[in-house]
């Protein structure tokens, strides 16, 4: 839904000569409205979710042109709105997203389906002929034949070629660390011990699942112990990272700056809200999933405006595509996705065109934890992601028990004593 709002402010900037329709929400137009709405209107702006409930509407009429922005949502090639877009007639198709590949090669598969169906094969045979080889057993020569074969259909942008954008600050992206408070540390030792415990005969599904709910409770752990508890005493002596994120903070108010803050634990995320209001007296702006589109809408405004408030804290999922925040300069990732494309998404809503000063980005890690370990893993295979594979947090459930145990094990000596 952020994405409607932005891409009309955008159209009105940039393209004030065209009419466009927005279907979308309950009231939207449907049978003759609908075809009396898209013959008067230049452009249809809609949702995945609304075509994939429109579907046969939509497939009835030929379009011209099919533009999917954040098109990692038909990734996965079975669901109901992956479906849906294939099935619509467009003369000309174009896919727009800055992460064709989060987690599995197949995720390009159903992008490059979606604009030359049969192009790359079928799902099977594709799996056979690529993901398997590559994903499983490196195989470079694969990789290679992959990557000639889509390499005509993609227009790389990086923000890095001045060819392409001359006047982009710098982007300075800086590990923050902090130690864990002895509460901490108590409780992440824990978690660790149970979930270790239990893996040890655990096989498949089940295994899987055991080692996903222990990396969500230490991510929660490093957070906040009240992330975790749920008891109500949400105060920064009880975590160091905390501690270490109003530090910061401190600093971007004292030079009048603008910053955004990522989580991915929305609840966590609201009592934060309170928590920084608190202590710093700001008004602290809040979107997630749960925000209504005008809300939604009315915050990014209010954000952009030179008086308006100079901290905004969004959910990952909600916030980390579409969103244009330049008047930030910080960013702060207050947990980890441990996906490089995904938080580089999040991060460019500070850092892309428009921005006219340096764009600080601050990685919150708890040293000796996970956090610091699975970072440390991430670098090394940042090079393979920036292929034709992405990084995300499923490999982390394929690791043998004593792997787990060497990332998520504790190390003592970096506990702080609050």
């Amino acid at each position: 839904m952020s994405l409607i709002g932005n891409w009309q402010r955008e159209l009105m900037r940039f393209a004030p000569g065209l009419s466009v329709y927005i279907h979308h929400g309950t009231t939207r137009a449907d049978g003759d409205q609908f075809e009396d709405a898209i013959k008067t209107h230049d452009l249809v702006l809609s949702t995945y979710q609304v075509i994939a409930r429109d579907q046969e509407m939509m497939c009835k009429y030929p379009w011209d042109l099919i533009v999917l922005d954040e098109a990692q949502n038909i990734k996965n090639s079975s669901t109901r709105q992956a479906k849906a877009v294939r099935a619509l007639t467009g003369t000309r198709k174009i896919a727009l997203t800055g992460t064709p590949v989060e987690n599995r090669l197949s995720e390009l598969w159903s992008i490059m389906e979606f604009l030359n169906a049969g192009y790359l094969g079928s799902e099977k045979a594709f799996e056979r002929t690529y993901s398997i080889p590559i994903e499983k057993y490196h195989d470079t020569a694969a990789s290679e034949r992959l990557q000639s074969l889509v390499r005509p259909f993609i227009l790389r942008r990086v923000k890095t070629d001045r060819t392409i954008i001359a006047d982009l600050p710098e982007k300075n992206v800086m590990k923050r660390y902090c130690t864990l408070s002895t509460e901490q540390a108590t409780l992440y030792q824990a978690v660790v011990d149970e979930m270790l415990s239990g893996v040890e005969n655990a096989e498949g599904i089940a295994r899987r699942g055991m080692i996903l709910s222990a990396l969500i409770r230490l991510k929660q752990i490093c957070n906040h112990p009240d992330a975790f508890l749920d008891d109500g005493r949400l105060i920064p002596e009880r975590s160091g990272k905390i501690g270490l994120l109003f530090s910061l903070l401190e600093e971007v108010l004292a030079a009048k700056d603008a910053a955004i803050l990522f989580t991915q634990f929305p609840t966590f995320g609201e009592r934060l809200v309170q928590l920084i209001t608190k202590e710093f007296h700001e008004d602290v702006l809040f979107l997630h999933g749960k925000t209504p589109r005008a809300h939604r809408d009315e915050m990014v405004q209010r954000f952009a405006h030179p008086q308006g408030p100079k901290l905004f804290l969004l959910s990952l999922k909600a916030g980390g595509t579409g969103l244009n925040l330049t008047r930030a300069c910080h960013v702060f990732h207050i947990d980890r996705w441990w996906n490089p494309a995904v938080e580089d998404q999040a991060t460019d809503r500070a850092y892309r065109i428009g921005q006219q000063k340096n764009v600080a980005v601050h990685l919150l890690i708890s040293a000796g934890t996970l956090e610091e370990r699975i970072d440390q893993m991430i670098e090394e295979k940042r090079a393979l992601a920036g292929s034709v594979i992405g990084t995300g947090e499923d490999w982390i459930t394929s690791l043998s028990t004593d792997e787990l145990r060497d990332v998520f094990s504790l190390r003592g000596e970096l506990i702080g004593g609050a």
